[in-house]
């Protein structure tokens, strides 16, 4: 270990040289940015400031880290009535999204235009989502079907029916050999893809299934309910192996963070949720002003984003608990969020009929 004299003047050296590289990069977004996005990535760098000095010599890396300010860079329109769900594809490259005007449609990030739509549903789509391997689309209806298609001819390859009322939530399983829904019936159920069979069903017994999500490794599935309960079932068993009420008002949306330990979920009640699987641990984030309806985390799993029916859309910082930034320019609820895997966008959806892509 350095003498205390010269690890103080080797530290010294860093924090000269990191503060100057931040007047640098300061600098240049001066040249071409608004003093706003100076102020966000100000902010996550004070985010970042307990970190142990060890990270100035990562600078460069945290920069590109943390230091990103999304802006709308497109606006998507083609659906004709109020949007529910958007989600990427694996390869980031494309986004899918359902609606009340029944119609499936997919858009090419790049070239910005629609290059497919589905048709088939005879009500709202409530759900929808791309397979692991990018090559079928999974949808969720008002009409209590589930469908799979092929996004290449946009055909129906499969129909799935046993629901006895709407289905509000549709998720692939890790391995892509199995689909979980969640309905108003208060059902959560597992199909076999291969063969299109119901393979378990198990209720919830007093309330409506609002969503449903398969953990990274693919053994437990996390349910919320109308009533504001979170349940963690068991795959093979069916079994509830956790059931916490977590909200004074109705759950949605769960998300697994990407290592599985901890569950990020909204509610009715305005307020996101983080819960630590293992201990039962609850964090709550506010600043929502209404309800907040989706949320979704980026790749790293230290940062999540969600969206309202107070129009917005808001990066958190899970860590600290505070809010990052927020995006506006929806002129109606915000009903679904997505990231896309590379960590680079993100995709709003709105009761607007826009998708709005940021960058």
């Amino acid at each position: 270990m350095l003498p205390t004299k010269k690890r103080f003047n080797t530290t010294l050296s860093k924090l000269s040289l990191a503060f100057h590289r931040k007047s640098l990069f300061i600098t240049k977004l001066q040249n071409k940015d608004s003093e706003k996005e100076i102020e966000v990535i100000i902010k996550n760098w004070l985010r970042i400031s307990d970190i142990k000095l060890g990270w100035i010599d990562d600078f460069d890396k945290i920069i590109v880290k943390y230091a990103r300010y999304f802006k709308l860079v497109h606006v998507f329109k083609g659906h004709k009535h109020r949007l529910y769900s958007v989600r990427f594809s694996p390869d980031s490259l494309k986004i899918v999204s359902g609606s009340g005007d029944s119609i499936i449609r997919m858009w090419d990030i790049e070239s910005r235009k629609q290059i497919k739509m589905f048709k088939g549903h005879y009500s709202l789509v409530y759900a929808v989502e791309f397979s692991p391997d990018g090559n079928m689309i999974v949808s969720g209806s008002e009409d209590r079907t589930i469908r799979l298609w092929n996004i290449k001819s946009g055909k129906e390859l499969k129909r799935l029916k046993g629901h006895g009322s709407c289905i509000f939530s549709v998720n692939f399983s890790p391995d892509g050999k199995t689909i979980a829904s969640g309905s108003l019936d208060k059902t959560l159920r597992l199909w076999d893809i291969a063969s299109g069979k119901e393979i378990l069903k198990s209720e919830s017994e007093s309330a409506f299934i609002l969503s449903v999500q398969f953990s990274p490794n693919g053994q437990i599935i996390v349910s919320t309910t109308v009533d504001g309960t979170i349940i963690i079932w068991e795959v093979n068993s069916g079994k509830k192996l956790i059931q916490l009420l977590m909200y004074n008002g109705a759950a949605s949306c769960p998300k697994f963070s990407p290592d599985g330990q901890f569950i990020a979920s909204c509610s009715y009640n305005k307020i996101i949720g983080i819960l630590h699987v293992g201990l039962e641990e609850f964090k709550r984030l506010r600043g929502h002003s209404a309800s907040v309806n989706g949320i979704a985390y980026f790749p790293d799993g230290q940062i999540i984003v969600s969206c309202s029916e107070d129009k917005t859309v808001r990066l958190w910082d899970i860590k600290t608990q505070k809010e990052l930034q927020i995006l506006e320019g929806h002129s109606m609820y915000v009903s679904g969020v997505d990231i896309s895997p590379d960590g680079t966008t993100i995709a709003s959806c709105s009761w607007d009929a826009t998708i709005r892509l940021w960058r």
